[in-house]
């Protein structure tokens, strides 16, 4: 059985931390807060975007950052994650794919490409070395 996340009306957040709803609806229509919506269209605030309204208060008020300078930061800082997000799967790709990466060897001089080698093959060519 799935649990519904937990939601705050506007009212709650605004009182919880002390700001006017009006406020909460500009950092909506600016793009800042994207709250759900209830049948009755109630804006429905979760966990994540009172996460999100604390970040963008503290820039606000701590940091003195205007609300162009809060879009901007948030954005970079989603793609910062996307980024974080997308190195973690090539890494876990990479990990995954260690011991055939460990049977590939650097191309002849004079070529960047990578060669797959058989065991076989490997072996022939260390043993000609020496």
């Amino acid at each position: 059985m799935s649990r519904k996340p937990r939601t705050y009306t506007i009212s709650a957040v605004a009182d919880q931390y002390g700001i006017h709803p009006q406020t909460l609806r500009l950092y909506e229509r600016e793009g800042l807060l994207k709250p759900s919506r209830s049948e009755g269209n109630t804006r429905l605030y979760t966990d994540p975007d009172l996460e999100r309204l604390e970040l963008i208060l503290s820039l606000t008020r701590d940091l003195g950052v205007n609300l162009a300078g809060v879009e901007i930061i948030l954005n970079m800082r989603e793609k910062m994650d996307a980024m974080q997000q997308e190195f973690e799967r090539f890494f876990q790709y990479l990990q995954s794919h260690a011991e055939e990466l460990t049977n590939f060897e650097a191309a002849p001089e004079g070529s960047d490409a990578l060669v797959p080698l058989t065991r076989t093959a490997a072996l022939r060519r260390r043993t000609s070395r020496q």
